[in-house]
């Protein structure tokens, strides 16, 4: 039997495909070269639910926080680079506890990457050895070069790995302040970030901290944003639980921050970055002065060093305009800074550095200067709340947690979306309920909307059948050059301009990249180039309900292609709202080849197109949050969203229902609460699965 590395409860993980999360608590057990869950602690032979072999190709990657039913888990994903659709998702309610594990799993594949590297060299050595070659004699300087660089590569991508932070880069509209002074480290430019380089001088000390304003060398600052101030100040407590609590919006923070009246989460970009809603206790002549709420970008990372760091800045929202009764109060710039020190008489010490550069509005202001300073050193203040909470706290353990926006959307938005952020806010679910689940417990699908999944090679009939669709696209003569293409209109007109609006044009292929013919060796991808079919019209309807089938429409591209006895591809985008819309695309091809790949998809079942139907996205032209929500990752539509396919005479229709995913319907609200103007560049592939079929 191997040796136990590490073991415990966890929470699995997952999505359903209609994009809704779920936990369940399981017991993993890491081993030398196998990681396994249970659904209770194993006893004698008990066989695992799941298990993946680690190996030097395994990696740990890191998906932040996520929010399920109010409770915070921090999830892990472990996979195997040459099959990232074989993997297990992980989580834990404290971050301590996510981070153990995973640097228990990291080093066991680093013990795997060794000893596969000495077996090679070993290898390698008595195959030499045997051939009579000396290395130091007949190997040209150049192939040592080679070999030394290679290994020095892979030597430094593991030390790199290891030294990467939790967390990506912060948001382009978000001021990373904990980086100032240090033009090595800092990502954003200097036109961009007007503090680049900041002095500070201390004003005061009060509660124990230290406060700072901020000195600038040139008077950047609009006049009515006040200067950023600091408060700095030490807490016996680990980096890792002050994180946890200042993450939470619940109950738990009236009893640190006596600036905070309510908190819930808007919109969960991705685990590292979120939208939340804010109302302020300021406590400054309440009858007289309107209270003051905020919706904010939060990010958040964790350092090499151990450090975290929480950033904010204000931003609008659809589901959270203006309220009546609040003034809606601006953050230029803020968040905190865990830093751990040296522990003294034993007890652990944390430096934690509060800023806010926040521009209160209101009359209030300008009449009353004292009011913007008293209210900033409130919030500043929260610092020696958390000093205090700490020192007259148990160390218990406590599951974050933030409430879900439920009802605090503007006038401005429909009933509609009230109704279905309504749905999907449900109460918190108590602990010792999950810890006590039964075995009941369905396993559900592992799988998430945005993982490229990749099998084996098929059998060998199969590749056989299509290879004739390989010797098609490899031909020196193009077809679609061959198609007369006046005849074909949609109601959205086409235009190649690059500064045109409201229509449509052919993006470059190689823009994209899909899989190459040495793909399932080492996973390189190669630019698309021409495409298969040719688009020959765009069509934009609108209807007080779904629109399906549009091929059977009278004077449509279908019909006119079948007149020409062509063979039309029709994707029809149905995006839903108070009233439904359908963006259709025309692609037209000579009669399909018999045996092809793309026949195949054609003629075959739903399943088969559901595992081969790929939509690879790109936004070159759009804000931050709208490339943060859709992203570039390719994603098997069928396995995302509900897919429907008709297959005519000489068409195949597939309707693709936006609807059917509560996460495509929040990046569509959030798209389209922030945008006027957005390209999008959409690229619809069949995704291959043997060596002889690449590219896709």
């Amino acid at each position: 039997m191997s040796k136990v590395i590490y073991e415990g409860w966890m929470v699995r993980y997952g999505r359903r495909k209609i994009g809704r999360s779920f936990i369940h608590m399981r017991y993993f057990v890491l081993e030398t070269r196998v990681l396994a869950y249970y659904k209770r602690k194993p006893q004698g032979n008990m066989v695992p639910i799941k298990t993946l072999f680690i190996d030097g190709n395994c990696r740990v990657e890191d998906r932040g926080l996520k929010i399920h039913n109010g409770h915070m888990v921090y999830v892990l994903c472990v996979y195997n680079k040459k099959d990232k659709y074989h993997r297990i998702m992980m989580a834990a309610f404290n971050i301590q506890e996510a981070l153990i594990w995973k640097e228990k799993i990291e080093s066991v594949i680093d013990q795997q990457h060794d000893l596969n590297t000495a077996n090679g060299n070993m290898v390698h050595a008595s195959f030499m050895a045997k051939a009579g070659i000396n290395p130091d004699r007949n190997a040209s300087s150049s192939d040592r070069e080679s070999l030394a660089s290679a290994e020095e590569e892979e030597e430094n991508n593991r030390s790199l790995m290891r030294r990467t932070t939790i967390g990506n880069g912060p948001p382009e509209s978000v001021l990373d302040w904990t980086r100032e002074g240090d033009s090595v480290l800092s990502n954003q430019s200097t036109s961009d970030q007007v503090f680049s380089r900041k002095h500070w001088r201390l004003v005061r000390c009060q509660n124990g901290l230290r406060i700072f304003e901020e000195l600038s060398e040139a008077d950047y600052l609009p006049r009515s944003c006040s200067r950023a101030m600091k408060a700095v100040g030490v807490v016996e407590a680990t980096c890792e639980a002050i994180f946890e609590l200042v993450m939470c919006m619940d109950g738990t923070r009236f009893e640190w921050d006596c600036s905070f009246q309510y908190g819930s989460l808007v919109e969960e970009v991705d685990g590292h970055t979120a939208i939340l809603y804010h109302r302020l206790q300021l406590g400054w002549f309440s009858m007289f002065v309107w209270p003051r709420d905020l919706c904010y970008v939060r990010y958040w990372r964790r350092n090499d060093d151990g450090s975290y760091v929480v950033l904010f800045r204000s931003r609008e929202h659809p589901n959270c305009g203006p309220q009546p009764g609040f003034v809606r109060a601006h953050i230029e710039s803020g968040g905190f800074k865990f830093s751990p020190l040296k522990s003294r008489n034993g007890r652990t010490r944390t430096q934690v550095q509060h800023l806010m550069q926040i521009d209160l509005k209101g009359w209030g202001v300008g009449y009353f200067p004292s009011f913007q300073q008293h209210c900033l050193l409130q919030m500043l203040n929260s610092v020696a709340g958390l000093r205090e909470w700490f020192s007259q706290t148990d160390e218990t353990h406590t599951v974050p947690s933030i409430p879900v926006m439920m009802s605090i959307a503007s006038d401005s938005v429909s009933s509609k979306k009230g109704r279905r952020s309504e749905d999907n806010s449900t109460q918190s679910v108590p602990l010792d309920q999950l810890h006590s689940a039964g075995g009941n417990s369905v396993l559900l699908d592992e799988e998430s909307d945005e993982d490229e999944d990749y099998q084996s090679p098929e059998p060998e009939d199969e590749v056989g059948r299509l290879q004739v669709y390989n010797a098609l696209i490899c031909s020196d003569e193009d077809p679609l050059d061959q198609l007369d293409l006046s005849c074909f209109s949609g109601n959205l007109r086409r235009d190649d301009r690059e500064n045109s609006r409201d229509c449509w044009r052919i993006p470059d292929g190689n823009n994209f990249k899909v899989r190459s013919k040495t793909f399932c060796y080492n996973k390189t991808k190669i630019p698309a180039g021409k495409p298969l079919m040719e688009l020959v019209a765009v069509d934009w309807f609108k209807d007080v309900k779904r629109i399906d089938h549009v091929a059977r429409r009278r004077g449509c591209a279908v019909q006119v292609a079948s007149e020409k006895g062509l063979f039309t591809f029709v994707i029809n985008v149905q995006v839903p709202a108070s009233n439904h819309y359908s963006m259709v695309f025309y692609f037209v091809s000579k009669p399909l080849v018999p045996g092809s790949l793309l026949q195949h998809f054609v003629d075959g079942d739903d399943e088969f197109r559901n595992s081969r139907f790929k939509l690879i996205p790109s936004v070159p032209k759009g804000s931050w949050i709208v490339r943060q929500s859709v992203g570039s990752t390719p994603c098997l539509l069928g396995k995302a969203v509900d897919c429907s396919y008709i297959r005519g005479p000489k068409y195949l229709e597939i309707d693709i229902d936006i609807g059917s995913s509560t996460v495509a319907n929040g990046v569509l609200g959030l798209v389209f609460g922030v945008i006027t103007t957005l390209v999008v560049d959409m690229a619809f592939l069949i995704q291959v699965r043997t060596f002889s079929l690449c590219p896709s």
